[in-house]
């Protein structure tokens, strides 16, 4: 395996890393006080391409293609949690187009996806089907050339911002998970409706919504395959898109990393820097190498995605769930480091703290990801 990046993708990785560097982390305070939705970084990442990196240039985007995805956003998230969530979820709201999409629908929605000119929302969890994806309760019952969706979702990352979304419904309650289906939703359509927007603990500007639908009439025009694909397709998507959270947390642990070597420089103790203690040299050394070991877990998986593999859902669940919990142990040490301090908003590590964990839960918890890697194990997938 070769993780020799090419041109093209070191020059994205260094465009994120300016724009992230300049740009977001003096916003990312501000943003997550305010719990406000960055429209301006959303702006400022469209202005440069970067929600376009794995459409193809006959679809509005740049075929700059996994690695170099994977890359921006954790140099965005090194910067902003937040905002790399947003990046992120536009791939995952995309991702169903792309992967079963027909000519047309691609050509009607992806365009203005990849130019960041529209946003995407994966609208799948529901508030009783969470981690049990057979358990949907929306329903779509389909009426000549409308379906009529019915129900509700939670915790929808930019559903109320979202021009489009990717809605995952029961078509056939009693085929179980042969009996789900995938519809793209338009913003605007009649019977849709943003419920509310939750208050989190972190990545506060990236914004989560509860969405419901009453008698929302969607075209067959956007039915995303065949009745009775929406399992396979969520499942597909899932694959691909949580490597990228695996990235979100390794860019939250490298800052975590980064401001607790600029402190540990800096913060004086019985006379000395507390660098010179070997118990917070421990500290600091574990937290690279895990960032190190998880970083490659994701370039592995999105290595296998780039070179056209068929099986990727072992590396992608364990890039997912190792990430994450090195992002919650690097945040949680870092707070440890800094102190009383660590404690206190002004600086930076306690928001690094409220971020890292929702790595942990989001797009399949890691008791999930550990489900799905021992059943991947057992099925001889390893």
């Amino acid at each position: 395996m070769d993780f020799e990046y090419s041109d093209e993708e070191r020059m994205v990785q260094e465009l994120a890393r300016r724009l992230a560097r300049d740009k977001i982390a003096p916003r990312a305070a501000e943003i997550d006080a305010r719990e406000e939705f960055p429209h301006d970084l959303v702006q400022l990442l469209a202005a440069h391409g970067l929600f376009g990196l794995v459409v193809p240039e006959a679809l509005g985007g740049s075929g700059a293609g996994v690695i170099a995805f994977l890359l921006a956003v954790e140099e965005i998230a090194r910067a902003c949690a937040a905002t790399a969530t947003i990046h992120a979820g536009q791939y995952l709201g995309m991702y169903p187009i792309l992967l079963a999409g027909s000519e047309e629908q691609q050509q009607r929605l992806l365009p203005p996806l990849a130019r960041g000119e529209r946003l995407a929302a994966f609208a799948l969890t529901e508030p009783e089907a969470g981690s049990d994806v057979v358990a949907l309760r929306t329903t779509a019952r389909r009426d000549g050339d409308v379906y009529i969706l019915t129900g509700a979702k939670q915790f929808i990352t930019s559903g109320d911002v979202a021009g489009v979304l990717t809605v995952f419904v029961v078509t056939d309650p009693a085929q179980g998970n042969r009996g789900l289906s995938a519809f793209v939703v338009e913003q605007g359509t009649p019977g849709f409706r943003v419920a509310r927007v939750e208050k989190k603990m972190g990545i506060r500007g990236s914004t989560t919504a509860a969405l419901e639908f009453q008698e929302c009439r969607v075209p067959v025009a956007n039915r995303l395959g065949e009745e009775g694909q929406g399992f396979r397709i969520a499942m597909q998507v899932l694959d691909r898109a949580r490597p990228s959270v695996a990235a979100i947390a390794v860019g939250i642990a490298q800052a975590a990393l980064d401001h607790s070597l600029e402190y540990a420089r800096t913060r004086k103790q019985f006379g000395q820097p507390i660098a010179n203690f070997q118990a917070i040299q421990f500290m600091l050394a574990d937290m690279a190498m895990e960032i190190h070991l998880a970083r490659l877990s994701y370039l592995y998986a999105g290595h296998l995605i780039r070179s056209g593999a068929t099986r990727y859902t072992l590396p992608a669940a364990v890039a997912k769930c190792y990430a994450s919990e090195v992002a919650m142990r690097a945040a949680t040490n870092a707070v440890q480091i800094f102190g009383g301090y660590g404690y206190s908003r002004e600086y930076p590590v306690e928001r690094l703290m409220r971020d890292a964990k929702i790595t942990q839960i989001y797009e399949g918890t890691s008791e999930i990801q550990r489900i799905v890697i021992a059943n991947q194990l057992l099925k001889g997938q390893a």
